[in-house]
C-alpha cells in the first residue's frame, strides 16, 4: 500500500479540484465535464505508471484500465443528462461493469454470495419499479443486473474464511460495494425522490470505488514481486 500510495498524489488532488470548485450542474460545458473526468484521468496515469508491458501481459489490468475509460466517457455524458444522455451514460458504465466483472474473473465462483448479491439486486429493482417508465423499465433492470454481477464477482475474490485474501481482493470488494451505493443513489435522486446531499454521496462513493478497484489492478504484479524476493 505505501509503494502505490505516492502514485495515487494526482488522483487526490484532481478529487480535491472538483470538491472545492463544486460546479453547478445547472450550466454543463467542457470545463465542468473535464473537472469531473480529472480524478479518472489520474486513474488511467497511476495504471499506465506500471508500465505498459504489465498492462499487456496481465489482462485483468488492461480490463480495469478499459473501464476506467468507459467511465470517463460515461462522466461526460452524464455532464448533460438533461439534454438527453442520461441513456448514454447508462450505457458506458453498464460496459464499464462488464469490463470490472471480466477482470475480476469467475473463481472462485462462490454461489453463496452471488445468491446475496442477487436477492440485494431485485429488492433494489423491485423498490423501484414502480417509479420507472417507459425504455427505463428494462434498461436499470439490465444495468442492475450488471453492476450486481459485478458486485458478486468482486465479494467472491474475498475469502476471508479460508485466509485466501490479499488486500487488493479486498479493496476489489469495497470499491465495488461502494459503487453500488453511488449508483443506488442516482437512481434514487434521478426517479424516485430527492436525496438530502445527493451530489456528495454520489461522487464521494464513485470517486473512492474508482481508487479501490484501480488499486486491485496491481495485485498481480505485487505477487510476481513477492515471488522475485523469496
Amino acid at each position: 500500500v505505501k509503494s502505490e500510495g505516492p502514485k495515487l498524489v494526482p488522483f487526490f488532488k484532481a478529487t480535491c479540484v472538483y470538491f472545492v470548485l463544486w460546479l453547478p450542474t445547472s450550466s454543463p460545458s467542457w470545463f465542468s465535464a473535464l473537472i469531473k473526468c480529472l480524478p479518472i484521468f489520474c486513474l488511467w496515469v497511476f495504471l499506465l505508471a506500471h508500465g505498459i508491458n504489465f498492462l499487456v501481459s496481465h489482462r485483468s489490468a488492461s480490463r480495469i484500465l478499459a473501464g476506467l475509460i468507459f467511465s470517463a466517457v460515461g462522466d461526460a455524458f452524464l455532464i448533460w443528462q438533461e439534454q438527453g444522455y442520461f441513456i448514454h451514460g447508462l450505457l458506458m458504465f453498464g460496459i464499464t461493469h462488464i469490463l470490472y466483472s471480466s477482470a475480476f474473473g469467475m473463481k472462485p465462483l462462490d454461489l453463496k454470495a452471488g445468491l446475496l448479491m442477487g436477492v440485494v439486486s431485485s429488492s433494489c429493482y423491485a423498490f423501484l419499479y414502480s417509479y420507472l417508465s417507459g425504455p427505463f423499465t428494462y434498461l436499470v433492470a439490465v444495468y442492475i443486473a450488471l453492476i450486481g454481477f459485478m458486485g458478486w464477482r468482486a465479494v467472491a475474490g474475498v475469502q476471508l474464511c479460508n485466509d485466501l485474501w490479499t488486500w487488493t481482493k479486498l479493496s476489489a470488494c469495497v470499491g465495488a460495494m461502494l459503487f453500488m451505493v453511488s449508483d443506488l443513489t442516482i437512481a434514487l435522486n434521478e426517479f424516485c425522490f430527492p436525496v438530502p446531499y445527493s451530489r456528495f454521496i454520489i461522487m464521494a462513493t464513485y470517486y473512492a470505488a474508482q481508487m479501490l478497484i484501480a488499486l486491485s489492478a496491481v495485485e498481480t504484479r505485487d505477487e510476481e514481486d513477492f515471488r522475485k524476493r523469496s
